[in-house]
């Protein structure tokens, strides 16, 4: 099976859980993601793997260099296609696509049906089967949300904090939509005294799983 995602953090995530699931089984996995030994992801793959899940960029790469070889795949899953999609990965999802064997049984999961997605359901799929999570289910139970309406972009600052002041949080990821404001939010947040990782896509790969081993343990309250 060949599983692919929007980002490293995802990929290497879904591998855990294919490792947690297939202990008892023999199943072989690897995570195969940019930012890591090209040599190294070769020298498994070539091994053999039951399942392999990764990035676009590198699982292309690797049925380039020959050392994937896509003719034993016999499931082909897309993780967060409109992600996947949003962040242009379209053509490079296409040209691993076209190197998949014609009977490959594909899975596209999703947490909205754009446009886009619906494209490539009818390029990539014959006949799909639509599963759609009933409304009331979308949400975990315990789990409570809620959105403040700020009218000014300045102002978002200081209401972020008042939340974090106001409310007992444990441990909290906070998104935003682009790495500049990645950077500038960390440094305004600690400048008011919040401790605050940071991780976006222009960081080395190992910065980028010390932050998230961080994160797991606790010792990073806030990313």
């Amino acid at each position: 099976a060949l599983v692919l995602a929007p980002t490293r953090e995802l990929a290497t995530q879904i591998q855990r859980v294919v490792m947690a699931l297939g202990e008892y089984m023999k199943v072989h996995s690897h995570a195969c993601i940019g930012g890591t030994n090209v040599r190294e992801d070769a020298r498994i793959l070539e091994s053999g793997c039951h399942v392999v899940v990764g990035t676009p960029g590198r699982v292309y790469d690797m049925i380039n260099r020959k050392v994937l070889r896509t003719q034993y795949i016999k499931l082909f899953v897309l993780d967060e296609a409109d992600e996947m999609l949003s962040r242009g990965f379209k053509d490079q999802i296409q040209d691993v696509f076209k190197m998949l064997p014609p009977d490959v049984q594909v899975i596209l999961l999703s947490a909205t049906m754009p446009p886009e997605v619906l494209e490539v359901s009818r390029c990539f799929m014959r006949e799909p089967v639509s599963i759609l999570v009933k409304k009331e289910e979308l949400t975990l139970e315990g789990i409570k949300q809620f959105y403040v309406n700020v009218k000014q972009e300045n102002w978002k600052l200081g209401t972020l904090c008042d939340l974090y002041d106001t409310l007992s949080i444990t441990q909290s990821v906070i998104f935003c939509n682009t790495r500049r404001k990645v950077d500038q939010l960390t440094q305004e947040m600690s400048s008011h005294n919040f401790t605050v990782s940071a991780m976006h896509g222009d960081m080395e790969q190992r910065d980028r799983e010390v932050i998230m081993k961080q994160f797991r343990s606790g010792s990073s309250r806030v990313l």
